[in-house]
């Protein structure tokens, strides 16, 4: 098998033929360049981003292949229980150990040593299911992009918007908030606060206090000022679902009628280190309201990075952006190739 080589390769290797064509042009070469840098400062995000969750797989996995000599079922059941402790679903290990299973026997690997590879190897097969994973946000220039974000208190929902907020304006867009959490006064004033830190404009409930207005003024706006970018902050409170699915409801209703076709992401902000009990909330949410992604935060704070492939599983839903550290500049469209590294790169290279 060549998974870990592969990996690297998608990641670090630079495609010789096109440097030399490339190499009269001074200009396309200086771009390269560019492009090369910022993806290996992306990578090493994620390789400080998931350390937590790094250090404590592969410790895992190479104490596991150290203890045993052999491949067999109490290796396996081991295995199955540092899986399961990583976040990752019953069901879905179940389906890794049969592949892996399957796999060895093909290949007929005996030795621990020699396994390692199989099993990232199929953890992330099982998660792109032999199909081309876009995680691409669905946003197009030339036109008023709206993005919903909706999450529990405490998610780090209003803070992940800034973010996002900061990452549009990096590259150029006209961004606008809108705070339309107007159950929270506390989320509406923090949400300001951000916008003031990060120069973006926002619009604020007034005296009527009704989230669906605050949608309203903030297209209006959008519209006549030649946005790009329009995040609107949602509320988050699951105790009254009837109450929130009406409130979501009347929200996406102003916007189609506003934009067709928009919201164009509909997006759950859910902090890793709730593991199931962030599950069980996401499935809550899409009772409630249609959602085209995840934005996962605390990356940084939790040894279970196995919660990514638990959300495709049970949820159908990709992570679209994920929190790996507390900077402004650390929220990151989500990469699986760079994801995988980062998880393994302890593995990958034969320590931890």
């Amino acid at each position: 098998m060549e998974f870990f080589k592969k990996l690297k390769d998608r990641l670090f290797k630079i495609d010789v033929s096109k440097q030399k064509e490339k190499s009269k042009n001074t200009f396309l070469k200086k771009q390269e360049n560019l492009i090369i840098k910022k993806r290996k400062k992306t990578i090493n995000k994620y390789v400080l981003g998931l350390k937590k969750s790094r250090t404590n797989f592969s410790r895992q996995i190479l104490e596991l292949q150290t203890k045993h000599n052999k491949i067999n079922e109490e290796f396996f059941e081991e295995l199955e229980e540092i899986l399961i402790m990583s976040d990752i679903s019953v069901s879905l290990v179940t389906n890794i150990i049969y592949e892996i299973k399957k796999e060895i026997k093909i290949e007929n690997i005996t030795s621990p040593k020699l396994i390692s590879e199989v099993i990232i190897d199929k953890m992330f097969a099982i998660y792109t299911n032999d199909s081309i994973v876009n995680t691409n946000l669905n946003i197009e220039n030339n036109r008023l992009n709206v993005i919903l974000v909706v999450g529990v208190n405490g998610s780090g929902k209003t803070t992940t918007i800034a973010k996002l907020a900061n990452n549009f304006i990096n590259n150029n867009k006209k961004v606008l908030l809108a705070a339309a959490d107007t159950f929270r006064a506390g989320a509406i004033e923090q949400l300001d606060i951000w916008s003031q830190k990060i120069g973006c404009d926002i619009i604020k409930p007034n005296k009527s206090n009704d989230p669906a207005s605050v949608v309203y003024d903030a297209i209006e706006k959008s519209k006549k000022n030649n946005y790009d970018i329009l995040i609107i902050d949602t509320a988050g409170r699951l105790q009254n679902k009837i109450n929130l699915m009406n409130e979501l409801k009347k929200i996406n209703l102003i916007i189609k009628r506003k934009i067709p076709n928009a919201p164009h992401e509909s997006l759950l902000v859910l902090d890793a280190t709730t593991g199931q009990n962030g599950i069980s909330q996401a499935k809550h949410f899409k009772e409630v309201t249609s959602l085209s992604g995840i934005v996962l935060t605390k990356m940084d704070g939790t040894s279970k990075g196995g919660i990514v492939l638990t959300i495709k599983e049970e949820l159908d839903l990709l992570v679209k952006l994920i929190g790996l550290g507390e900077k402004l500049e650390d929220l990151e469209e989500f990469s699986l190739d760079s994801f995988i590294y980062g998880m393994v790169k302890g593995i990958v290279n034969g320590n931890i």
